[in-house]
């Protein structure tokens, strides 16, 4: 099957955390509180997902406030956090939401997304992933996680799906 083909079966994006939507990096304050730094085109880009009707949302094995707050910010579909069973995680998303395997694009960068990658309609890593995880993925992107990779993935499926013209247009319009 092609990727047009596999792209238009896609209703929904499941989001590693940290190494997709973060660079990976930590940071502790000296309260022992955790930081993160989310890129704010990808914020946008799932908001633009998510108009056009896809339904978007992460599966972390990490469970912190500001995961939990940048979801609240993007008003995500689904959040499961702690979640250190990926695959199983990625089960229950699907029906949660009511979708089969095949409709599902899964986004991540380290071993413990392997299976749910695998499970996935579509399964991508992003540029600076672990190179036994690049070789499995349907899909390699050029960005690096934290850095784009996410709005990359959304605009490549918006495009395959005929939809990003016009969620974009808008903001071409204003010229």
């Amino acid at each position: 099957m092609t990727w047009s083909e596999r792209a238009a079966r896609i209703r929904a994006i499941v989001l590693d955390v940290d190494g997709v939507l973060t660079d990976g990096g930590v940071f502790y304050g000296p309260d022992g509180a955790t930081f993160k730094r989310f890129e704010v085109r990808d914020g946008q880009a799932i908001r633009m997902a998510r108009a056009s009707g896809l339904a978007v949302g992460l599966i972390s094995g990490r469970s912190d406030p500001g995961t939990l707050r940048r979801a609240e910010e993007l008003d995500l579909d689904f959040v499961r956090t702690g979640e250190q069973d990926k695959l199983e995680g990625l089960r229950r998303i699907l029906e949660e939401q009511g979708l089969q395997a095949a409709e599902c694009l899964y986004v991540g960068d380290d071993l413990p997304d392997l299976p749910a990658m695998r499970e996935a309609g579509i399964g991508v890593a992003v540029g600076d992933a672990l190179p036994e995880v690049r070789e499995r993925a349907d899909l390699v992107l050029e960005t690096t996680g934290g850095h784009g990779a996410v709005r990359e993935v959304i605009v490549r499926l918006m495009q395959a799906q005929g939809t990003w013209k016009a969620a974009a247009g808008r903001y071409f319009d204003a010229e």
